[in-house]
């Protein structure tokens, strides 16, 4: 019996080392774009089109950089595309989490209903919402400014639907005992449901920071001058020369992807906490 147990027990390590295998190289593929990215930013532009390729550069060089930074209002773009994620994605965590407590908590007519037509909106493309939210935004004389980009942003179905499981999952007889200790909503809210959604507001946090930092369409409609273009819409320009500097516009690709590393890794923990936690059903 033990004979068995052995080898079933090998038999499952190997099996392990197989998958492990196959998950380490298709995670290598998928890092393999970063990684050309990256490398190319610091060649000449003959070597990134160069055939065949030099898979590790020769020579680096941070003209490139140096570039985009000297030719190009870069540091502007970069303020306007971080200004915008970062005040967004804090007012739609504020705004999704009152909203998704509200239904996940209180009691009020056809909160049902409402839920339902509320979440229906997911079904709705924002390339179609396009035209009306510009009429909107140039009605409140928000086209060329930041805040025409912050505003539509904020009030969005995604973030609600995915609190609310958050504080589902908490249970009523918590909110029920603090009333009873004489604490108000706001209260109940903020010091005891909130820190206990962490996990899921940070996962919320990064996904709407990178939908938000890679809104092109939107940032392109609505920063139609200089002064408020973000760093997507900028470095798009690059790609309009009719002599392309191919490693010079790999350069300016670097410098709008590392904000998304950094905003990752410092929300990792949660991100992978609540993706975790929101994926096991009580």
């Amino acid at each position: 019996m033990f004979g068995n147990k052995n080898r079933n027990k090998k038999k499952k390590e190997k099996i392990d080392i197989v998958i492990n295998g196959i998950v380490i190289f298709f995670a290598i593929l998928n890092l393999f774009p970063l990684y050309w990215l990256i490398t190319s930013s610091f060649k000449n532009s003959s070597d990134v089109v160069k055939m065949p390729p030099d898979w590790f550069p020769t020579t680096f060089s941070f003209q490139n950089y140096i570039d985009v930074f000297n030719n190009q209002p870069a540091f502007k773009w970069a303020y306007n595309s971080i200004y915008v994620s970062l005040v967004a994605t804090i007012a739609l965590v504020v705004v999704s989490s009152l909203a998704a407590y509200a239904f996940s908590k209180l009691k009020f007519k056809g909160k049902n209903i409402i839920f339902i037509i509320f979440i229906s909106s997911l079904m709705v493309p924002k390339e179609v919402m396009i035209v009306p939210l510009f009429r909107i935004i140039q009605d409140f004389g928000m086209v060329n400014t930041l805040n025409g980009m912050i505003w539509p942003n904020v009030a969005t179905a995604f973030g609600v639907f995915m609190l609310k499981g958050f504080f589902d999952s908490i249970p009523d007889s918590l909110r029920e005992s603090a009333k009873m200790d004489g604490a108000s909503e706001f209260t109940i809210f903020y010091k005891i449901m909130l820190p206990m959604v962490k996990p899921g507001i940070g996962a919320l946090f990064i996904l709407n920071f990178v939908q938000v930092w890679n809104d092109y369409l939107w940032q392109l409609v609505v920063g139609q001058n200089e002064q408020s273009k973000t760093l997507m819409v900028g470095i798009a320009t690059l790609m309009q020369d009719l002599n392309p500097n191919f490693a010079y516009k790999m350069a300016g690709a670097t410098v709008a992807a590392v904000p998304m590393l950094i905003i990752f890794i410092l929300f990792q923990r949660y991100f992978t906490k609540g993706i975790s936690i929101g994926a096991v059903k009580e």
